[in-house]
């Protein structure tokens, strides 16, 4: 009696062979007109899980017992980071986790807006010391 389910399992590992390979964690190479290569960097997470049974039969004239059972897989692939290369000098960047609450979104808001603000008062300087003179 050859037993299905190993060998259903084989052909699983195989194919989520075929889909993920290096390139899948270390991207393709990104070239800009500018000079810079950007390689994408991305986490693999692979899930695998099978199971069988052989079933006795009624009739005693068969040598081989039925067999039932299945093999689900399921395979991720997230962006981590980006190396970028430029003039000699690797640098990594991170991708950031997006925000999931209204607290994380305003706390992202407080670099910009405060940029915004010395922006704003830079410029209303600028323009006092323009009618002063």
């Amino acid at each position: 009696m050859s037993h299905k389910l190993p060998n259903m399992l084989e052909n699983t590992i195989a194919k989520i062979r075929e889909l993920v390979d290096a390139n899948s964690v270390v991207g393709e190479p990104i070239s800009t007109p500018d000079g810079v290569t950007i390689i994408p960097i991305s986490r693999i997470s692979v899930g695998l899980g099978g199971g069988g049974s052989d079933f006795t039969t009624k009739s005693q004239g068969t040598r081989e017992n039925p067999f039932g059972g299945g093999v689900a897989a399921g395979v991720k692939v997230s962006p981590v980071a980006f190396l970028v290369v430029k003039e000699g000098n690797v640098r990594v960047v991170p991708m950031a986790v997006p925000a999931s609450t209204t607290a994380d979104r305003v706390v992202e808001m407080i670099p910009d807006t405060l940029d915004k603000i010395a922006d704003f008062i830079d410029n209303r300087l600028d323009k006092k010391a323009e009618e002063t003179e």
